[in-house]
């Protein structure tokens, strides 16, 4: 099944790629999602614990980064993962892209989604399954925009780096014997200096999870939906 989904961020383009393409920043604004292991830049793996109704899953799987294209500021992700219960898989294919919006930006997002084995049930159609991608687009953006609110919230920001030791104290003279050295009086010797070296930054922790979508919400996201298409097919 596909579907579209977007939102808006209070940045200019280039600067909402920067953090879009922040894989470790972001995650934590998913609802749901866990980042357990990052393979290299554009390769990760993960967990993400998702309802379907009143049906409570969790995926483990990887996410790949393709086809970035840094100057019209589009990419790929694909995702796959199995259901920790052995209930089925899911294999998405998402396509985003952003253009200018007012004083930001929007981002433009094209799903292509497969799901196999008793979950392929629990969505009953596209319509459960686009708002449960809809509940997660909309929290997501929330959890965004409050991260960029607040910039100390950003996850792996660097650390401030340690104030730069004092300087070395000058080289204290030694006196030698005129016998031993007659061409000089004193042979300057330099103080050894202590932690020369500063051991590597530990890697920051990964992030947490972010709180899953209730299903009490989704759930009325669904009716609300169904209702609209029955009395006149108006927007939501």
């Amino acid at each position: 099944m596909e579907f579209d989904n977007s939102f808006d961020v209070p940045l200019a383009p280039a600067d909402a790629w920067a953090v879009l393409m922040d894989i470790r920043r972001i995650a934590p604004c998913m609802p749901g999602a866990a980042l357990t292991e990052i393979i290299d830049p554009q390769n990760f793996r993960g967990k993400i614990a998702v309802r379907l109704g009143p049906v409570a899953l969790a995926f483990a799987g990887t996410l790949q980064l393709e086809n970035i294209d840094e100057v019209n500021r589009s990419a790929q992700v694909k995702a796959q993962g199995a259901d920790d219960k052995g209930r089925g898989s899911a294999n998405a294919t998402a396509t985003f892209r952003l253009e200018p919006s007012g004083t930001g930006s929007r981002v433009l997002i094209h799903t292509d989604l497969m799901l196999s084995g008793a979950v392929a049930q629990y969505g009953r159609g596209v319509g459960m399954i686009q708002a449960t991608a809809s509940q997660i687009i909309g929290q997501f953006a929330a959890n965004l925009r409050k991260q960029l609110e607040d910039p100390r919230s950003a996850a792996g920001a660097p650390t401030p780096a340690p104030a730069p030791s004092a300087a070395a104290p000058a080289p204290t003279p030694v006196s030698v014997p005129a016998a031993a050295a007659p061409a000089r009086a004193s042979i300057p010797v330099p103080t050894p200096q202590r932690n020369a070296a500063l051991p590597p930054r530990p890697e920051p922790p990964l992030p947490p999870p972010a709180k899953p979508i209730s299903g009490l919400s989704l759930i009325a996201a669904v009716f609300w939906r169904r209702l609209v298409t029955l009395f006149g097919g108006g927007k939501d």
